[in-house]
């Protein structure tokens, strides 16, 4: 069996830039590093996410993942980046556009994690700054929108502190930790 090696190289955004931070697309090489963050951060992530797999930290799954961001990224429906300290190279979390729709909306949907020891340090505020640029400036798109939970206001201060506004409540939006949870909508737009 082949080695599952997605060649980003051509493909908009193999590498961003940010204060601080450097993104880049997923690879493989970079699975020992994303599970020991993830397995460390589990608890303070779950409250946020949807329900983790029974083998979401194993190397197989790691390796679906892969193949599904390669997916998304050569048909230009999403854009996924991990998220590292530009001094050390340390993955701090990550960063992504899913749902590229184009036509008439030009918009994306935006995520974004950080692990336990990097949260509140500013990392991911930079890292969202990067991902915006990357999505009005390369992906020529005009809005791109973002939701969290409305009682995590960590989420709430770093998308207003990035230009976002806040749109409106959302009932039962996304299934998060195995329930449906209402979510505060946001959104950016590109400068005219």
């Amino acid at each position: 069996m082949a080695l599952f090696r997605p060649d980003f190289s051509g493909l908009p955004g193999s590498e961003l830039v940010g204060k601080g931070v450097i993104l880049h697309p997923p690879q493989m090489e970079d699975y020992d590093d994303w599970a020991r963050l993830r397995a460390l951060s589990r608890d303070f992530l779950v409250p946020w996410e949807p329900q983790w797999a029974s083998d979401e930290l194993t190397r197989s799954a790691y390796k679906r993942r892969l193949r599904r961001y390669a997916e998304d990224r050569q048909s230009g429906r999403g854009y996924a980046f991990f998220v590292h300290r530009d001094h050390d190279r340390r993955l701090v979390g990550g960063c992504n556009l899913s749902n590229v729709r184009r036509g008439v909306a030009q918009s994306a949907s935006l995520g974004y994690w950080v692990g336990k020891p990097f949260a509140r340090q500013g990392l991911t505020s930079a890292a969202v700054e990067a991902v915006c640029r990357f999505a009005f400036d390369e992906l020529r798109l005009h809005r791109v929108e973002a939701a969290c939970i409305p009682d995590n206001v960590p989420s709430r201060q770093l998308l207003l502190g990035a230009g976002f506004h806040e749109e409106g409540l959302a009932r039962a939006y996304l299934k998060i930790n195995g329930a449906w949870r209402d979510h505060i909508t946001f959104a950016r737009i590109a400068p005219e």
